[in-house]
């Protein structure tokens, strides 16, 4: 991999405008096009670009499949706890109305943490599913060509 420094110096430059965009995507989400799942998307290619970079064991050592793990239900969790969430305060399940002050107070929370929870599970289970699937080899034969 050391061989390939154009590769590597772009990669340092362009993975944190990646991030900052999936966080951008993030957060912009309730008031335009976006939310969680394309972030999630775009968090998670900025890793696998880092992982095919710089390496796949380097990038379990940031990320270690423990850490996604818990990531993958934790998001889960945040939707799902959102949601019951307006049952416990009077409402409907996923109600945000009920959630703040005001009902566009309760609906701006509501869609953030709703969102939130679907960008980290759809990253994590992206990573997850690249890990599952890079370091595996297939000894090709003479034969197979």
């Amino acid at each position: 991999m050391r061989h390939h420094l154009v590769l590597r110096v772009v990669s340092k430059l362009l993975i944190p405008f990646m991030l900052l965009f999936a966080l951008y995507v993030q957060f912009h989400g309730d008031f335009g096009p976006g939310g969680g799942f394309q972030a999630g998307v775009i968090f998670a290619a900025a890793f696998i670009l880092y992982a095919l970079v710089f390496g796949i064991d380097h990038a379990r050592e940031v990320l270690p499949e423990r850490v996604l793990r818990y990531l993958v239900p934790a998001g889960l969790a945040l939707y799902t706890l959102t949601g019951f969430a307006g049952i416990v305060l009077g409402g409907k399940y996923l109600d945000y109305d009920v959630l703040g002050s005001t009902p566009t107070a309760g609906q701006h929370l509501g869609i953030l943490l709703v969102e939130f929870g679907v960008g980290v599970t759809v990253s994590a289970v992206m990573v997850t599913v690249f890990f599952a699937y890079a370091g595996r080899t297939r000894d090709v034969d003479e034969e197979d060509w």
